[in-house]
């Protein structure tokens, strides 16, 4: 396993011990083993280095008496910070975003999830091309394909350019078939749902339990990256739905993924109902609810209804007893579930909650019509912060 260093610079943001914690399990997920971890304050990033110049001389040394191959930064690198740093620690030196594309590299099964990564893979490198890009010369073999007077970086530029305009055009193909099939959806009036949530929440696990699927769930970050759909049947009043298991958002997602997921999250756009699967045994469970919202805002999902649904209450003892408990905001619509997808507890509630929604009225009625007073927004809606609060 590749030995790695893990940097993290403390800015005053976010939770600090929880984005290092991420970024820990982020790399044991692309298969590097953390050895070392360096951490700093500082109110700014360094403009050459990121950090300064006396943390990465500290860096080097705990570098070299730890066999470390690879360091990995949980913050995103400007090309020249990340030549400046390989050249000083003379490793190999990752950013948050980079990190992220190849988890995503190593998970992608289907055509479609395989077609993303690259393109968002080429747009990030792009902005990157200053060494040699030896694979790209093994693919074209080299001679003769040359343009006159064409440097190497300019040739790979090119083959660059051409090869995400090329993906480009795939990816637009596949939007338009979703967007077939979504209006035959709506032309037989069948409500979708589209489970969204912070990534390792036990979504997977969750569809599985209310579609009896087959879908890949496993306790770690990224688990799932193609979307599934699934009929499921809600008994005669409302019939069949379509479910839909999304991938995972996690905080500062790379834009270049977000912008290339875009065939994938349009299930999630298009949605009737999205269910906000929370990790209810997690410390910063508020602060992951606030950045999946953000990220629905960013894809133009926040005014999709939406219920919160607080996963794995079975490893919290405060929350283990409200199992099948569905709460409402201040206009009576259904706010939040609380369930276990692992043991099953909760589940049948989630189901008539679903059918109480797509009966409803509004929903039923039109696409996409949040039971809201004019002007509010169904993350608004209701105060998610009354959960009690705890450490693991």
């Amino acid at each position: 396993m590749t030995h790695a260093a893990l940097v993290g610079i403390d800015f005053g943001k976010t939770d600090f011990e929880a984005s290092l914690e991420e970024l820990s399990l982020l790399a044991q997920s692309a298969g590097a083993h953390p050895v070392v971890t360096l951490t700093g304050r500082r109110s700014s990033p360094d403009a050459a280095m990121f950090v300064g110049s006396g943390k990465a001389e500290e860096l080097r040394l705990a570098c070299e008496a730890n066999d470390v191959e690879i360091v990995i930064f949980n913050h995103a690198l400007s090309p020249a910070q990340q030549r400046n740093l390989e050249r000083t620690l003379d490793r190999r030196v990752v950013d948050r975003t980079s990190l992220i594309l190849d988890i995503f590299a190593q998970r992608a099964r289907s055509h479609e999830g395989k077609l993303q990564v690259e393109l968002a893979q080429l747009q990030y490198l792009a902005t990157r091309l200053v060494r040699a890009w030896t694979h790209l010369e093994r693919q074209k073999g080299g001679i003769g394909l040359r343009g006159p007077g064409e440097t190497q970086l300019e040739t790979d530029r090119r083959l660059i350019g051409e090869r995400i305009k090329m993906l480009q055009g795939r990816l637009a193909k596949l939007r338009r078939q979703h967007g077939t099939q979504r209006r035959q959806r709506q032309r037989n009036r069948t409500i979708s749902v589209s489970l969204v949530g912070y990534t390792n929440a036990g979504k997977s696990t969750l569809f599985n339990a209310l579609t009896k699927a087959q879908a890949y769930a496993a306790d770690q970050l990224f688990a799932t990256l193609d979307t599934t759909s699934r009929r499921v049947y809600l008994g005669d009043e409302v019939g069949q739905i379509v479910m839909s298991d999304t991938v995972g958002f996690i905080r500062e997602l790379p834009h270049q993924l977000v912008a290339a997921f875009r065939a994938t999250l349009e299930e999630t756009i298009q949605a009737d109902l999205l269910l906000h699967v929370v990790d209810a045994s997690s410390a910063v469970r508020l602060d992951q609810i606030e950045q999946v919202n953000e990220v629905l805002h960013d894809i133009g999902a926040d005014a999709v209804r939406q219920v919160l649904v607080f996963n794995k209450i079975d490893a919290v003892p405060e929350l283990a007893a409200r199992g099948g408990t569905v709460e409402r905001d201040e206009y009576g619509n259904i706010s939040r579930v609380f369930l276990s997808a692992r043991t099953g507890v909760g589940l049948d509630a989630l189901r008539a909650a679903i059918a109480e929604i797509a009966t409803a009225g509004p929903l039923a009625d039109t696409a996409i019509a949040p039971l809201l007073p004019d002007g509010a927004s169904p993350a608004a809606s209701y105060d998610y912060r009354k959960v009690p609060e705890h450490g693991h």
